[in-house]
Formats: C-alpha cells, sequence, structure tokens
C-alpha cells in the first residue's frame, strides 16, 4: 500500500518533474537532451548486470569497481546508469563503448517497469544510497540480485527513513546484499530493521581514489601554464551558491595578509558558472574564466574553474583546500580528493552525506571545520603562516587516505558471492 500511495502521488507530481527538466533546461544545455531516457523510452539490449550510479562523484568512485568486475568477469555484458549529465559524460569517456549507458529513468512505475523488461537484468548494483521503491519493486519482481555497494546512511537520512518506515523497509528488505562504508553505517541500517546477514562493512571506495602519475603531471602542467610557481593559491571545490560570497570575502581577507594569493573557485554544477563569475564581479576581484584560456597574470585574484574534470588538477596545483556543500545545508562533498593529493582540508559544518570520513581527517589533524568566511579566512592565514603547522596537516591527510585503503577488495570479494559463476 505505501509503495502504491508512493506511486500515486509521483504521477500527480509529474507535470512538475517536466517543469523541473525545463528548468534545468534553461540552466544547462546537457539537461535539453535524451529527455526519452529520463522516461524509460530508449532502445536498449538485454544485460547482465546493471549498475547505477548518481552524479560525477558517485561514477568516479564506481569506475575502478567497474573495470575490475570487467576483468573478473569479461563474459558478463554490462550497463551503467546515471541521473546527471556530468556522470554520464564521465561514463563515456571512462568506459566508451564497453558498457551500454543510459539515464536511469525517474521512478514512475511504468517507465521502470519498461526499461527493466528491457534490459533483464541477472544483477543490479546500485552506488551509494540511490534506492528508488519501484526499481527495487520490480528489479525484485524480476528475480534481479540486488546489491547496494558503498552504502552511506547519515544520522539525518536514518531519521529520514525511519518517518517512513513503511516505504524503506520493504525496498530494503528486497535487497540481497548492502556493503557498507563503515560499521557505524551498519548499525543504522540494523536499526531501520534490516537483517545484519546481509550486511557487510567494506569501507567507502572513496579511499581508494588514485592519483596516477599523469594526474600529478597535469598539476604541475598546470601551474606551469597559469604562470603560477611563485603564487600562494587555493581551491573551493564543488561550491554552491549560497557559499560563493563567503568563500569571495575569505579571499578579501586573505588578500590583505597576501597580496598575491590566487583562489581557484569551482562551482559544483555547470550552471553555477555564471552565478559565481557575477559574484566575483560584485565583490570587485579581477578574475579570468578558466574555459577563455586566458593568461592568469599577477593582478588576477581569482580563477574561476569553469570547466568539467579539472578540479584534481587543481587541488594538485594549491596549497590548501575548502570542500564546498558545507556551509550550506546541502551534506557536502568529498574531501578525500584534496587529502589525497596532500592538502590541508577546510570543511564547513554541513557535512553530513561524508561525516564519517571527515570526522577521520579531523581526528588525525588533516582537516579543520570552519563556519563563517571570517574562520575560513583565519584557517588559511594560519597554515599559510606556520610551515611545520601545515605539513603535519598534509602528512596526515595523506596517512588517513593510505591507512583506509583497501575498500575495492573487500567489494569485490562480497560481488564474488553475489555473481554467480558461469555454467
Amino acid at each position: 500500500m505505501a509503495r502504491f500511495l508512493y506511486s500515486l502521488l509521483l504521477y500527480c507530481l509529474s507535470p512538475l518533474v517536466v517543469l523541473y527538466l525545463v528548468f534545468r533546461s534553461v540552466k544547462s544545455k546537457d539537461y535539453r537532451h535524451r529527455w526519452l531516457e529520463r522516461f524509460g523510452l530508449k532502445r536498449l539490449s538485454q544485460t547482465d548486470l546493471l549498475i547505477h550510479s548518481v552524479s560525477m562523484g558517485e561514477t568516479l568512485a564506481a569506475l575502478p569497481l567497474i573495470r575490475a568486475i570487467k576483468c573478473a568477469y569479461p563474459e558478463l555484458s554490462i550497463t551503467v546508469t546515471t541521473t546527471s549529465p556530468t556522470g554520464s559524460a564521465e561514463v563515456v569517456k571512462s568506459l566508451g563503448e564497453s558498457v551500454q549507458h543510459c539515464y536511469l529513468p525517474f521512478d514512475f512505475s511504468l517507465c521502470v517497469y519498461l526499461f527493466l523488461k528491457k534490459l533483464k537484468p541477472k544483477y543490479l548494483i546500485i552506488m551509494e544510497t540511490e534506492l528508488w521503491p519501484n526499481l527495487i519493486h520490480f528489479a525484485a519482481g524480476m528475480d534481479t540480485k540486488l546489491m547496494l555497494v558503498n552504502a552511506r546512511l547519515s544520522e539525518q537520512s536514518m531519521r529520514q527513513y525511519q518517518k517512513y518506515l513503511k516505504l524503506a523497509l520493504p525496498m530494503l528488505n528486497k535487497v540481497d546484499l548492502i556493503a557498507t562504508q563503515s560499521p557505524l553505517i551498519s548499525q543504522r541500517f540494523t536499526s531501520l530493521g534490516v537483517s545484519d546477514k546481509k550486511l557487510f562493512a567494506c569501507g567507502s571506495l572513496k579511499f581508494d581514489l588514485n592519483i596516477d602519475s599523469d594526474q600529478q603531471d597535469k598539476a604541475v602542467k598546470l601551474r606551469q601554464i597559469l604562470k603560477l610557481k611563485e603564487r600562494f593559491i587555493w581551491v573551493a571545490g564543488s561550491a554552491h551558491p549560497g557559499e560563493f560570497d563567503d568563500i569571495l570575502n575569505a579571499h578579501k581577507q586573505l588578500l590583505a595578509v597576501q597580496p598575491n594569493a590566487l583562489l581557484i573557485l569551482v562551482p559544483r554544477h555547470p550552471e553555477q558558472f555564471n552565478a559565481a563569475a557575477v559574484a566575483i564581479t560584485a565583490h570587485q576581484l579581477s578574475s579570468v574564466r578558466r574555459s577563455d584560456k586566458v593568461e592568469v597574470d599577477l593582478a588576477t585574484q581569482v580563477l574561476l574553474g569553469d570547466t568539467m574534470g579539472e578540479l584534481l588538477s587543481f587541488y594538485g596545483a594549491a596549497e590548501q583546500a575548502f570542500v564546498g556543500g558545507t556551509l550550506i545545508e546541502n551534506g557536502g562533498h568529498n574531501p578525500l580528493e584534496p587529502a589525497a593529493l596532500g592538502l590541508p582540508v577546510l570543511l564547513g559544518p554541513h557535512y553530513w552525506d561524508f561525516a564519517e570520513i571527515a570526522d577521520l581527517l579531523y581526528e588525525a589533524g588533516g582537516l579543520r571545520f570552519i563556519d563563517s568566511a571570517e574562520s575560513l579566512s583565519q584557517s588559511l592565514i594560519t597554515y599559510l603562516q606556520d610551515n611545520e603547522a601545515c605539513r603535519k596537516a598534509c602528512m596526515a591527510a595523506l596517512g588517513v587516505v593510505d591507512e583506509n585503503r583497501g575498500s575495492l577488495t573487500n567489494h569485490l570479494n562480497l560481488i564474488h558471492s553475489f555473481i554467480e559463476p558461469p555454467n
């Protein structure tokens, strides 16, 4: 009954879903295309394994796992779905035609049913907590084996599930295996009523982030190309509107102490690039847009990272990093990316999506929490003026990443028990 009411509500809200696509299309041209996929109407081939990741962050974490699965099970046909254009672009770029790819349709019962009827997957692997009642219901009804990997469940999300337990618990009980990021997350699933027999703490795949030599070389070349060798650089990565003003005010306070400082401001979504440019102008800071490929000179105070796929290079070219989505009630983004490059990490108070990771970094000394433009600038200045404290924070961040590697192996071992060997 709960799923029926949920499905009915979705159909009642369907005009708003279309308006949502129109709204996103105005802001980002990438949302103007492939609407049929959003409603499960794309022509697709049958697949053995369906893997769903949401956007860029989840896709980057999923890629090493997908490659490992392809290597271990070369006979399996694989379809990878995402919901965002950035995630989609990363799948196409990294996996090409080795997998079938499309958007996951909205969770309308008919759309999902038609989508799964075409694919007939034997296995469905879902990244993190991208759980949709109709997707789970129809997949289980078609005898598809279900697995949730790299699962996270914050305290806040757990409370939301508890409010709608009649909908959430039947859905969770249909999942065969859940590989969580930590024992604490496993406990939260158990408190919702999930059997502990299907829960396995495998660690976070994001700790297995591989910063290869090519990526490091790109960062070095970026500093050379932008002629940044002698400047103090910090990055505000995955920033959102609502944070731009605090970030820019913090940079102005930093400039009073370090006049040659350069901020690389990287908005989370492409549709936010222009809003960030407007904010920079409003704060009367001189700037260059990365997409314009204009030389950054000593007069440039802000480089606007309005390109996709370069955030790691920006982090690699910097001395310090603030990770966005944390000064507003968003839940935050991955602090491991700058940590893996040996940067001291600064984070706002709203980081629940990465609470366990952030707390590990904080306890080790590789991360500091800030809550305003003033505390952000003060932390930047403290690390700038105290080389030893900065060095210790860098080493602590790297240490946390190194100590917690191995999640990929743990996940793959569990997947071996999930995927039946061929006859």
